[in-house]
């Protein structure tokens, strides 16, 4: 590894950890950088899962603020989605890579589409849905499998699910979201770091710059309006599921 992929790595550290914490699209960034770098598809996802754990312990220490308060959904949230990354590494490292192909794409439109539709979904489900119900546990737990599985763009999925049953600001709920997608991450980190194929050299400056994107990530959304920021996640999102489409198809 030259000393310009180490650069190119660590500068797409940060912006994987400024797009990872502040819109749940990490792996847009970091996983196409891995594969450039050379490294095989599954070497580079589970290379990408381990860099990603340090993007949110920035994201963690950056967002102190929003978490405040927010301690009861954290334990009980980041709990299942632990519980669930677990069963999604073990199948990553059992299973053919293509399983979920077909359908992520599909997965991450639809949240995209309910993060852009926040406002009616909330009035539609005002009095049907809620945080404590068992349907959002549910739901966080298959996205809390995907994303120890592969994860691009569980980040937007759970943003989506948080946004449809709990009335809290975006900066608020973006924080609740990296530490639920980070629990996740963090527990398969661990699996792959112990079992899997990680290609160390090229996760080091990787990991590095997820932390400082990361820590920076808080600061910018907390100066974005609510709406704008919505509507920009949820763009990104649908143009994430395009170009997932277009891989898996």
């Amino acid at each position: 590894m030259t000393l310009v992929d180490v650069l190119v790595l660590a500068v797409g550290g940060i912006l994987a950890g400024i797009a990872g914490a502040g819109a749940g699209m990490a792996s847009l960034v970091s996983y196409p950088l891995l594969l450039a770098a050379g490294l095989p598809p599954l070497v580079a996802n589970v290379t990408n899962s381990v860099a990603l754990t340090l993007s949110t312990v920035g994201a963690m220490a950056g967002s102190r603020p929003e978490l405040r308060g927010q301690g009861e959904r954290v334990r009980r949230y980041a709990l299942l989605s632990a519980t669930g990354g677990v069963v999604g590494a073990t199948l990553l490292l059992s299973t053919p890579e293509r399983v979920f192909g077909y359908v992520v794409p599909w997965l991450i439109a639809l949240g995209s589409v309910a993060l852009l539709a926040r406002p009616a979904l909330q009035r539609l489900h005002a009095n049907r849905l809620h945080a404590a119900h068992p349907a959002t546990s549910v739901g966080l737990g298959v996205i809390a499998v995907y994303s120890g599985y592969f994860g691009a763009g569980a980040g937007v999925l759970v943003m989506a699910l948080l946004a449809a049953v709990i009335a809290e600001s975006m900066p608020r709920l973006n924080a609740l979201k990296n530490t639920i997608v980070g629990a996740s991450n963090a527990v398969a980190a661990i699996g792959f770091a112990i079992f899997g194929p990680v290609a160390w050299l090229s996760m080091l400056p990787l990991a590095a710059g997820c932390l400082l994107g990361g820590l920076v990530a808080p600061w910018i959304v907390r100066r974005i309006p609510d709406t704008p920021l919505r509507i920009g996640i949820g763009l990104l999102g649908l143009g994430l599921a395009v170009k997932l489409a277009l891989d898996a198809y």
